[in-house]
């Protein structure tokens, strides 16, 4: 690997300690991310009667330990990518990136996310089910992994096989492969994992449902992203990063925020048409999180949109455990 050097250039900041740079790094702010989508499928899954035999609980802490391994392991490889491919630079509007500091060197960030791979594999591998035919959830899993790397892209270690131009948020697929990998995926694993030996477990009337359920976890991480690539759209477009902010303007992004935010509670507002109760009116708890959001979408640019990614985060896993608690009030979970 070529000799790579901060660009900090700004003077030279006083370096936290060791633990808070990597703490910094692996982005705590927005890490509830993981978690908030498995709520949703723990509390679909334990309401359900087709569990037998399984141990949920421990099922739901195995997944949530996948997904923030390859969390992590996505944030430390971005925040070594992007400082090789010129995103990250004095410029930067965000939160201060490691390497690009000089706090970490790249190889330190690369070794990491490449460590947290091989944990998260190995947890996946945990998960598969015992007859190791299930085709999809193999799928899901080394796709993830390998997402974790493509997601900024860069030389290592997709250079060894010749895809170091491939990238997921530079091409502007990066609100796309939120929605279904920590969406979508990340709530449905562990009904699907605790349902496997039923077939056609995505074609039954009830499991469509369960899929409904999964669409505010999925809305609410793109938010995330959003809120991120509006921010960062001067500084994207000099390292052609082709984020959806950059290609279709400040006002698309604006405007995407607010219908994603806004289809969640339209979810919301369907459990409660569907199905008379009116324990799914509680994530519109969250309604003031969420204008706060949608009023600094619009109203702010900048360094000053940096409060709410985590914010939106937050809004995520406060609407999630909200649904998860009218789940299982509904079913008679609790």
């Amino acid at each position: 690997m070529a000799t790579l050097k901060p660009t900090n250039t700004r003077g030279k900041e006083i370096r936290p300690s060791l633990w808070k740079v990597w703490v910094l790094a692996a982005r705590p702010h927005t890490l509830t991310a993981s978690l908030s989508p498995c709520l949703v499928g723990y509390s679909m899954a334990f309401t359900e009667q087709r569990y037998e035999n399984k141990d949920l609980t421990t099922l739901f802490f195995r997944w949530f330990l996948f997904c923030i391994s390859i969390q992590l392991a996505t944030n430390l490889h971005n925040d070594y990518a992007d400082f090789v491919k010129g995103a990250d630079t004095d410029e930067r509007l965000g939160q201060a990136r490691a390497t690009q500091k000089g706090w970490l060197s790249p190889m330190a960030t690369l070794n990491a996310s490449m460590g947290l791979i091989i944990v998260a594999l190995a947890i996946g591998i945990s998960l598969v089910p015992q007859d190791g035919g299930d085709s999809l959830f193999w799928f899901v899993l080394i796709s993830s992994c390998i997402n974790a790397f493509a997601y900024t892209g860069g030389p290592y270690p997709l250079g060894y096989i010749g895809l170091e131009n491939f990238s997921i948020a530079y091409w502007g697929l990066g609100d796309l492969f939120c929605f279904f990998y920590f969406g979508v995926i990340a709530t449905l694993a562990v009904p699907y994992l605790a349902f496997y030996s039923q077939n056609n477990f995505f074609l039954s009337s009830d499991n469509s449902i369960l899929l409904i359920q999964a669409l505010p976890a999925s809305f609410l991480s793109v938010a995330i992203i959003v809120v991120n690539n509006l921010r960062d759209r001067h500084t994207d477009v000099l390292a052609q990063k082709k984020t959806l902010a950059v290609r279709f303007g400040s006002k698309f992004c604006r405007v995407e925020y607010t219908l994603l935010v806004s289809m969640s509670y339209l979810v919301a507002l369907y459990n409660i048409i569907v199905t008379s109760s009116f324990c799914y009116a509680l994530p519109f708890l969250t309604i003031p999180l969420a204008i706060n959001g949608i009023k600094a979408i619009w109203n702010k640019d900048g360094r000053e949109l940096n409060p709410f990614v985590g914010k939106t985060a937050l809004l995520e896993l406060m609407f999630c455990f909200f649904q998860s608690v009218a789940i299982l009030l509904d079913k008679g979970g609790i």
